[in-house]
């Protein structure tokens, strides 16, 4: 009898350094207080890049295919601001200014990924890294928390594992950015 499954739900992100994750839990614990809501557990904490879903399971090398061939340098972004979207009670960090190389990154994955006939989420890409769920929050500004600087020196490939009613992400493989000069900007 086969056990494999025939599909892999994934998606590309970055997998914060466990200094970042740190930081990240600590905007949880202030956010919480005043919003509310479940926190992510900080083994889960990520910014998506690409949200693919589910793929069978015989295209993941075709997929991870895709990921090496985007040629893009390492950079830093700053998660400095606390955003709640009220349409699905999240509560997340976000970058005030998304560098151009973090646009070009996403831009240049989603161009091959389309090349590779792979389906994905094709909306405004909007970087975040969620950290409540359920939260409740007016249409005000969110205090103001310690920036989290995270140095992008590369992406993932995660797929997300239901176990024991929990989702756990498994990192199926890794993408080194380029050791090149960021671009300006």
């Amino acid at each position: 009898m086969n056990t494999v499954p025939d599909t892999a739900r994934v998606f590309f992100a970055f997998w914060p350094t466990d200094e970042a994750r740190r930081a990240l839990a600590e905007w949880q614990a202030a956010l919480t207080k005043i919003c509310g809501g479940r926190v992510m557990r900080p083994d889960t904490l990520h910014a998506t890049l690409v949200f693919l879903g589910e793929v069978a399971t015989d295209r993941l090398e075709a997929l991870k295919l895709a990921a090496e061939e985007v040629s893009a340098p390492r950079f830093d972004v700053s998660f400095d601001q606390a955003r709640y979207w009220g349409h699905n009670h999240i509560l997340c960090a976000a970058p005030g200014a998304v560098p151009q190389q973090l646009a070009q990154l996403v831009h240049e994955l989603e161009g091959n990924l389309k090349r590779h006939r792979f389906a994905f989420d094709q909306r405004e890409y909007q970087p975040h890294v969620t950290l409540l769920r359920n939260a409740r929050w007016r249409d005000e500004a969110l205090p103001g928390m310690l920036p989290v600087r995270w140095d992008i020196r590369d992406f993932v490939l995660l797929q997300s594992v239901q176990q024991n009613n929990e989702v756990k992400y498994r990192v199926l493989a890794r993408f080194p950015l380029g050791d090149g000069l960021p671009f300006p900007g």
